[in-house]
């Protein structure tokens, strides 16, 4: 049976669950309720691409046992037989990645009918060791503690016939951990920087060098870039992805003619180490592209996701003098040791939002004591309320700051959603992206709009380690003003499988905002919570519709 997707009115939640019709979602999880279900996990699984490895039996080293080469008096030619025993003694090894940090190892034992005994070595030290009757075919789990390359060997010994086989290969865990990266421009269509000097053409893209661009090693995963499009003639979006792999149909950042405009993506980079950017508009626009911090498969920083923290507010004071920001003025803040932020942390992730300014200008936010960047955060004009995702590295002190391009004032509100650090366990895996919820389709997640005032619960990864989602949300066919809120949500899955959930405390920090008749995207790094559940909120008084993307996940296991 077709199920239906759940939608909640502040209103109404606390006497009832409200099930609004037309929202079509995919195959049920096991409940007895019916019209409520949850994400396909097998299909994000498989988008995410886990690696395999394999290593065939030709690859086999066969040895003698060093008690088959003493030949003792009376029975050298037993022994001589034992060690030439069993010749077809050999291991086929198989190895798939299933989680960030885990893989599943397939030991095939080629053998005559013979006592064995099967060890393995998995590269950092640990061991398994088995008894077998050959031929067998054995199955074993593995868990790194940390991100990186390793040598799983294999060894199959058969005392009886005085003979072993080793087997080996070098396999590397699925994750990544994070590398800050002083924020560098590698791409500026207008002056050359990085590519060709002149604009994108209508529906043509560039590329940008990542991977063994500067001081970016080569084989990086993924990248998180300041993407921004200027000089721009009619409306249209940007599109950001690996080279040579199919473009996707989301949108990273949308622009209407004469305007500038920066989002952040993280985004998988191509095997050359390039990342495309694509112009879907029907006129030719130039592209900025500024990095901030880069992923690999090597132990560096992982990830902590929060639920979303306010640090500066500068019409209360918060976090700062409560004050306007000075047109070209600086002001600093710490992150570090404060809110449930420990000391020690590599780079931090925000949500920054400009509101009440008094001219055009931009942000740049940056490591505290640092030279102010040549790189724009977020672009606003007079008046406008405006929200972006920033990845930042922190001061040795653990301070960030915050720099005002405008000749007038603004306010600003920074709020925290999570850090990196060496101590951070949950490791990034970038996938898709993979099209979550699209409300003006009917599709297998929901269609219909997200009401005014009202808050859709997603539940995610029950189960699997995950401890926070890279997701692009965007706003579309706005009848009025609104922020959205993304955060996670106080009940678990089977709450509103019962009909007994809570009201969640209504969030104050916006992912991203919109005015009426505006398509709005940003990236939203989002904790799944205690109970793996994220809430999107329409803080708006109008309906909305709303798309989600998700880019990749942080995994602790």
């Amino acid at each position: 049976m077709r199920s239906r997707r759940l939608v909640i009115s502040v209103a109404v939640i606390a006497a009832t669950v409200g099930f609004i019709p037309g929202l079509a979602q995919a195959d049920p999880i096991t409940s007895k309720v019916p019209g409520v279900t949850a994400p396909d996990v097998n299909r994000i699984k498989d988008a995410a691409h886990f690696p395999t490895f394999k290593s065939p039996a030709e690859r086999s080293v066969r040895r003698a046992l060093p008690g088959s080469k003493g030949v003792a008096a009376g029975n050298g030619g037993a022994v001589a037989q034992q060690a030439t025993g069993n010749p077809d003694l050999a291991i086929v090894l198989n190895a798939a990645s299933t989680t960030a940090h885990a893989l599943d190892l397939q030991t095939q034992v080629l053998s005559a009918d013979a006592s064995l005994i099967v060890t393995i070595a998995w590269g950092d030290g640990t061991t398994d060791k088995a008894a077998a009757t050959g031929p067998t075919v054995l199955s074993n789990s593995h868990t790194y503690a940390e991100l990186g390359e390793y040598t799983i060997k294999v060894t199959v010994t058969d005392a009886v016939n005085q003979a072993e086989v080793v087997n080996e290969f070098t396999v590397m865990t699925a994750g990544s951990d994070f590398t800050p990266y002083a924020p560098t421009r590698l791409l500026d269509t207008r002056d050359g920087t990085g590519a060709v000097q002149g604009k994108v053409a209508p529906y043509g893209s560039t590329r940008v060098k990542v991977g063994g661009n500067g001081g970016i090693p080569a084989g990086v995963t993924a990248v998180t870039l300041n993407v921004t499009v200027t000089n721009t003639t009619s409306g249209g979006h940007i599109t950001a992805f690996a080279e040579d792999t199919e473009r996707p149909a989301s949108s990273n950042v949308n622009f209407e003619a004469g305007q500038t405009v920066p989002n952040l993506v993280i985004v998988p980079v191509g095997k050359n180490g390039y990342v495309e950017l694509a112009n879907r508009g029907a006129q030719s626009v130039d592209l900025i592209a500024d990095v901030t911090g880069y992923f690999t498969r090597t132990a560096s920083s992982g990830y902590t996701p929060m639920t979303p923290a306010r640090f500066v507010d500068t019409r209360e004071g918060l976090g700062t003098a409560q004050a306007k920001v000075k047109g070209r003025g600086v002001i600093a803040t710490s992150i570090s040791g404060l809110n449930g932020v420990p000391h020690g942390i590599k780079a931090v992730a925000l949500n920054v939002t400009v509101t009440n300014p008094e001219q055009a200008g931009h942000l740049a936010v940056f490591p505290g004591g640092g030279p102010i960047p040549t790189a724009s955060n977020l672009n606003f004009t007079v008046g406008q309320t405006i929200a972006n995702s920033v990845i930042v590295p922190v001061a040795p002190d653990g301070s960030i700051n915050i720099f005002n391009g405008a000749w007038s004032p603004t306010d600003v509100v920074v709020d925290v959603v999570g850090y990196y650090s060496t101590d951070s366990k949950a490791a990034f895996m970038p996938m898709g992206p993979f099209r979550m919820v699209d409300s003006r389709e009917k599709n297998d997640w929901i269609s219909g709009p997200l009401k005014a005032r009202s808050y859709l619960p997603l539940p995610f990864y029950d189960g699997w380690g995950v401890e926070g989602c890279v997701l692009n949300a965007t706003v579309t066919n706005t009848k009025g003003v609104g922020f959205l809120s993304v955060a996670p949500d106080s009940n678990a899955w089977v709450d509103y499988l019962n009909g007994t959930a809570k009201t969640p405390e209504r969030p104050v920090s916006s992912a991203l905002n919109w005015t009426a008749g505006k398509t709005v995207p940003n990236l939203v790094q989002a904790s799944s919570g205690k109970h793996n559940v994220i809430d999107f909120w329409n803080q708006g008084w109008s309906d909305i519709d709303l798309v989600v993307d998700l880019f990749g996940f942080y995994q602790s296991t």
